[in-house]
């Protein structure tokens, strides 16, 4: 992977202090990574999680690591188990592991050694409003953020919700990095457009690496 890292490093975007936008530095790895995606699904399967407020999410999403997200009347929380099959969640496939440590070496972030990943798919339609990450235990970690598939527009915010958000354009293979000063600025992503993607379909595979603590 360092040399993915090298041949990659002129793409980097500085978004804000702490955050950049890598272009296509998941590319050459994509492949390894859908096949990653594939053993996780088969183990612990694509859902729709609740909101506390009761709403069904409109992304599909499972997790692998250590821990997993989870979302349901109770609220927002990290859980060692997968409460869909009672199993722990799958183990982090090392080409995941391998990606998100390159990236956040490229942003400047050495030592990131994520233990979840939240794997999520955006049908056409789909869309994430702007919200924080600030489940995790420690927020001293950065978020890795890999882009596969159908392109989408993610919004990239301030601390405030009300905050301008930056509009940028992603497409396979792109990753966005951010923590330090930006680690809880707010991000989403509209509406993913209707098309076809040669490795995904008709879909939108996102990678978030976490160190969830």
């Amino acid at each position: 992977m360092r040399d993915l890292f090298e041949a990659q490093e002129p793409a980097l975007l500085p978004l804000a202090p702490g955050a950049a936008l890598l272009r296509g530095l998941a590319a050459d790895a994509a492949i390894a990574l859908l096949a990653g995606v594939q053993q996780v699904t088969a183990q612990s399967p694509w859902r729709h999680l609740q909101t506390p407020g009761g709403l069904r999410m409109s992304v599909g999403m499972t997790n692998c690591g250590a821990l997993g997200w989870v979302s349901d009347r109770a609220g927002y929380r990290y859980e060692a188990l997968d409460p869909l099959t009672g199993q722990p969640w799958p183990a982090m496939p090392a080409s995941f592991v391998a990606l998100a440590q390159t990236a956040a070496q490229a942003a400047g972030y050495d030592g990131f050694a994520p233990d979840a990943c939240l794997i999520n798919r955006y049908a056409p339609g789909t869309r994430l409003s702007l919200h924080q990450d600030r489940d995790e235990r420690d927020l001293r970690a950065p978020i890795v953020s890999v882009s596969l598939g159908l392109p989408a527009v993610f919004l990239f915010g301030g601390p405030q919700r009300a905050d301008k958000a930056l509009r940028l354009p992603l497409v396979h293979g792109d990753v966005v990095v951010w923590g330090g000063p930006s680690r809880l600025h707010h991000h989403g992503v509209l509406p993913v457009a209707a098309g076809e993607h040669p490795l995904t379909g008709a879909c939108r595979i996102n990678l978030t690496f976490r160190w969830a603590g």
